[in-house]
């Protein structure tokens, strides 16, 4: 029987160019912060790294933590996510999309609203906007 107590956990990062936010469409048809699974032996500021690397073929610096909260992704199916605020060198909206996602795009906040996201991550993307004022 596993444990109720033990969950996954996901690092995310919040990427923004030009004001607007990265996001990655993914087999559910939501879209979602860049980010994944942290591995062991890894330090959660390498898993985002690496993670936008893999993702996005870029590199970050990693700025701060911005939250840390449960999301159920399926029903009964949790994960703990801490999400980062993530700065790309240069602001270029030039990436190379892994083969784990359909799509990446450039959001303004105003549309998120008007996209399947989960609310965590629109709550990382406010955080942010906020750190930043």
């Amino acid at each position: 029987m596993p444990d109720d107590r033990l969950w996954p956990v996901s690092i995310k990062g919040v990427v923004f160019v030009d004001e607007k936010v990265v996001l990655l469409l993914n087999d559910r048809a939501e879209w979602e912060l860049l980010g994944g699974r942290l591995e062991r032996g890894e330090t959660p500021e390498a898993c985002v790294r690496r993670e936008l690397k893999e993702e996005l073929g870029r590199t970050v610096a990693v700025d701060r933590l911005l939250l840390a909260e449960v999301l159920e992704t399926l029903p009964q199916k949790f994960v703990l996510i801490l999400a980062y605020y993530c700065l790309l060198p240069a602001q270029t909206a030039e990436f190379k999309l892994s083969e784990e996602h359909k799509e990446v795009r450039l959001f303004s906040i105003s549309e998120l609203s008007q996209i399947p996201i989960p609310d965590v991550y629109v709550k990382a993307v406010n955080l942010t906007q906020r750190a930043l004022t």
